[in-house]
């Protein structure tokens, strides 16, 4: 078993390799040609998520550069899955990217038995974009003012407390499902379809708390309509430096967060993936961009598209486990 969760981890790496291989056989678009019609990037979520924020920090700029347009396609639903099955089976022509993220990258392919496609073998990562801590949140009325309350309550009342997220599989249901094994307490998991009615829900105080992106929870923290409690990475938020994390407080070394990065389809041409990766490192290089990444601390190292594969090979890893030891699944 052992031996098989390695192989498994590290098919990121194998077929990363192997895809390179054959795009020297595929057809090549002259650099100097590409692009020559505009570029769509498909968010396999809903706008207003930390995908949807990823994915908008670049496209505009890109636009610039390259001279054409450059869309954001939100196409929701099943965990990230239609989005992500309509980008694996696009033409791979590198005008049809993918904003994809931990859930749809890494989780689903375990959690599911058959998506239609297979995020390691139909897609190429191209560059990560960034890592975004997720923020603990409860109603601004919620009688609970910090993470320790949230967890003793959770031990004294097993199955009472709920947690909201945008799926199963998504990093705010499984930074939840981390905690409820960790704490060994059982909590109520409640999917939503967007993050706009789990907010609405969250801030009446239908649902106790909520593991959010920080691009969603800042404006309403700021707003006093919610209140963090904690943050799911091992260091403090640039921008809520106040706010303790989980590791230093109920839970060592617990450590969740939402990575986004662009990937391309299997079989785009190397040069376009080479493009496209020295773009957006220089976009997320550029003064105004870095400042806006390292308030909301969601920067990342310049990387190229192996150190992204690596990186994704670690993630997986650590997201089997935590999907194994807890029995999920999701039968799409």
């Amino acid at each position: 078993m052992r031996l098989i969760k390695f192989i498994k981890a590290n098919d990121w790496m194998v077929f990363f390799g192997l895809t390179i291989s054959l795009t020297l056989h595929s057809a090549r678009a002259n650099e100097a040609d590409y692009p020559s019609k505009p570029i769509s990037i498909i968010v396999a979520y809903a706008p207003g998520g930390q995908g949807d924020a990823f994915a908008r920090i670049i496209s505009d700029r890109l636009g610039q550069i390259y001279k054409q347009s450059v869309v954001v396609d939100n196409r929701p639903g099943v965990s990230g899955v239609v989005g992500t099955r309509l980008a694996a089976k696009a033409k791979n022509d590198g005008y049809t990217l993918f904003l994809g993220q931990t859930g749809e990258i890494v989780v689903n392919r375990v959690m599911m038995k058959d998506m239609g496609f297979d995020p390691v073998k139909d897609f190429i990562p191209v560059v990560l974009i960034g890592n975004a801590p997720l923020v603990l949140l409860v109603s601004s009325d919620s009688p609970l003012t910090s993470v320790n309350e949230l967890v003793e309550l959770a031990k004294s009342k097993p199955g009472r407390l709920s947690f909201g997220s945008v799926g199963a599989g998504t990093p705010g249901h499984l930074a939840a499902t981390a905690l409820s094994l960790g704490i060994k307490s059982e909590m109520v998991h409640v999917p939503y379809k967007g993050v706009g009615p789990l907010m609405a829900d969250l801030m009446s105080q239908r649902l106790d708390f909520f593991f959010s992106s920080a691009s969603a929870a800042m404006p309403q923290v700021k707003g006093g309509k919610l209140k963090a409690l904690a943050v799911s990475t091992p260091h403090r938020m640039n921008s809520l430096p106040q706010l303790p994390t989980l590791a230093e407080t109920v839970f060592p070394g617990f450590n969740y967060s939402l990575w986004g990065g662009l990937f391309a389809p299997s079989g785009t041409p190397k040069n376009v993936i080479q493009s496209l990766n020295k773009e957006i490192n220089q976009i997320l290089a550029l003064p105004e961009i870095k400042a806006q990444m390292d308030r909301d601390s969601l920067a990342v190292p310049s990387n190229t598209p192996q150190e992204f594969t690596n990186y994704i090979a670690t993630e997986s890893v650590k997201f089997e486990k935590l999907v194994t030891d807890a029995k999920l699944k999701l039968d799409n």
